[in-house]
């Protein structure tokens, strides 16, 4: 190891830097798109980038429909008692007075699930449960929705998957003219609703739809040449918790491997973007709308995207590497290359802003913790219990210097051919 990287290894693992930007971002909020919340993490990272590079950071602005939550509730119609809910986003409302139905329970919510109950689920609401996130085997709570509305479903419940008060939030993935009320439930409540033979049940969610505007942040690093690699994370999280492990580490990650890295930019080969989009909890809509309008030869200036997300509560790191072998070789024996052990998953996920590099055909990989580790901290994303009291500080220091010496081998070297 040069004197270059091990210099770049000790900065980045600065600890208290690192975990001072964490703080931070948590102390905005949960940082729900086209919040408060978010405004103030975004106008924070755009100022931490000011000040490490002395350049203000390209405000790309993203306008669309955006959906705020109402009131939510589920009502048991045989008794009358009435149980939290947390509605999903993009969420449609209930008519006026709710939407009663009988509740049918089919279990974790496979296609298997939902066949074998085919006869019964039409015209009712239908009950899956959440899944640990961060597993080859997962189903996405968006894939159970979709199966729910193409076998007319009229409304849908997705219980959380761990025992007592912990509600379960995420994206529904409606659209305007596809979706039906949808709606996050703890176990808790999930065990109450489904004791009760008589099945009835009554959802309300009221929601509220408008134009919105917010902005990926985007800053660019020269390098000899035209080719880039980009350094990404997203801003946005949720409202029930601090949003510490999805996504404040990678945003923290990031600002301290740019930190690490930027004393020897001048040797780059290829230039180093640093990519803070938003939205991405909206069916990763930010980097959605960033490489959509990009021209084809800007997509293939960039030779690697490396995206952030959950980068701490375990202190195994898994590059999902999106079908790209080579990507995922080169990789992992950079990592060895500092001492770190770098897992892999390759089958192209859709759980990240990576997805909508990858989708172009740009070698793409998102780094997570605990990775198929379900018993990891990480099972406490998308619940209240998603705050910084489950990082641990030398696990996100690791993942921080393992981030800056990718960055600085991928900008450094002679070429980068990893498609």
């Amino acid at each position: 190891m040069d004197i270059a990287t091990q210099r770049v290894l000790e900065n980045a693992g600065d600890a208290a830097k690192v975990m001072a930007d964490l703080n931070a971002i948590c102390e905005t909020g949960g940082r729900f798109a086209g919040t408060e919340s978010e405004v103030l993490a975004r106008e924070y990272l755009a100022k931490r980038l000011e000040d490490i590079t002395e350049s203000a950071p390209q405000r790309l602005a993203i306008e669309d429909t955006g959906w705020a939550r109402g009131d939510s509730s589920i009502e048991r119609i045989s008794d009358g008692k009435v149980f939290p809910c947390v509605s999903l986003v993009r969420s449609p409302e209930t008519p006026e007075g709710g939407l009663v139905a009988d509740l049918i329970d089919i279990g974790r919510g496979t296609e298997a699930d939902f066949e074998a109950n085919a006869d019964l689920i039409p015209g009712n609401i239908v009950m899956v449960r959440h899944e640990y996130m961060f597993a080859a085997e997962t189903t996405h709570r968006r894939v159970k929705y979709d199966w729910a509305i193409d076998r007319g479903v009229a409304g849908f419940l997705i219980a959380s998957h761990l025992p007592g008060d912990f509600p379960v939030t995420g994206s529904s993935g409606a659209t305007p003219t596809r979706g039906i009320p949808a709606a996050g439930i703890s176990a808790e409540t999930a065990a109450s609703l489904t004791a009760d033979s008589a099945k009835q049940i009554k959802i309300r969610i009221e929601a509220k739809s408008e134009p919105r505007r917010t902005e990926n942040l985007i800053l660019d690093i020269p390098g000899r040449t035209d080719e880039w690699v980009v350094l990404s994370a997203h801003i946005d999280g949720h409202h029930l918790s601090e949003s510490a492990m999805d996504n404040a580490t990678g945003l923290a990650s990031v600002l301290n491997a740019l930190r690490a890295v930027l004393p020897y930019a001048e040797t780059f080969e290829r230039g180093l973007r640093i990519g803070f989009f938003t939205v991405e909890e909206w069916a990763l809509a930010g980097s959605a709308a960033y490489l959509d309008g990009m021209s084809e030869a800007e997509r293939d200036s960039i030779k690697l995207n490396i995206n952030l997300d959950t980068v701490a509560g375990d202190p195994e790191i898994t590059a999902l590497t999106s079908g790209f072998e080579k990507a995922e070789t080169w990789m992992i024996d950079q990592a060895a290359g500092i001492g770190q052990k770098l897992g892999a998953h390759r089958p192209l996920m859709r759980n990240s802003d990576h997805y909508n590099f990858a989708r172009h055909g740009i070698p793409a990989a998102r780094l997570v913790a605990g990775f198929d580790k379900p018993n990891s901290n990480l099972k406490y994303v998308l619940t209240p219990a998603d705050n910084s009291d489950k990082i641990d500080t030398a696990d996100l220091a690791r993942a921080t210097q393992l981030t800056a010496g990718l960055v600085l081998a991928a900008c450094n070297a002679k070429t980068l051919d990893l498609r």
